[in-house]
């Protein structure tokens, strides 16, 4: 694996994930704003739990709603609000499905013509981190395949 994902518990209430993409922070940044790209790449394969919907309002107090599932009737929702965007390097927004949702700030770094990516979740206690931390494991099938569109998007600038 060229870019490898590294996560870490930096406390009993942080965790931090960090990668490099082959991609300007530009690129990177649509990949992740973008409903239509979000699509492509944030549920893994391998779960076999598409992404049947992605609403975002990627504007500091826009919100965003993304339903999983078979259909509709099976569907489960991850949903909050931006409490920061700043084109291209910054994306902060809360995950409020659950009472103790974290707070993710996402940051994308240039680095000669690549993208350093840190996602940081802040949890309100360790109580809660310990009860909702988790889906970190599918991380790297995530950025794979986050991998395979942006190699489709750089080719295409």
């Amino acid at each position: 694996m060229t870019n490898p994902t590294t996560i870490k518990r930096t406390s009993d209430r942080e965790l931090v994930v960090t990668r490099t993409f082959d991609g300007p922070p530009r690129i990177v940044f649509e990949a992740w704003t973008t409903p239509e790209l979000m699509k492509q790449w944030w549920a893994p394969r391998s779960m076999g739990v598409p992404l049947l919907s992605c609403e975002m309002d990627v504007r500091t107090g826009g919100g965003y709603r993304l339903a999983f599932g078979q259909d509709e009737a099976s569907a489960f929702a991850f949903y909050g609000k931006y409490i920061e965007v700043t084109p291209p390097s910054r994306l902060v927004w809360t995950n409020e499905e659950d009472q103790d949702g974290a707070v993710t700030t996402v940051t994308f770094e240039g680095r000669d013509g690549k993208t350093f990516l840190t996602v940081h979740e802040l949890y309100p206690s360790k109580e809660a981190f310990e009860a909702g931390h988790g889906a970190e494991e599918g991380l790297a099938e995530q950025f794979g395949q986050l991998d395979e569109l942006l190699a489709r998007l750089t080719a295409q600038a």
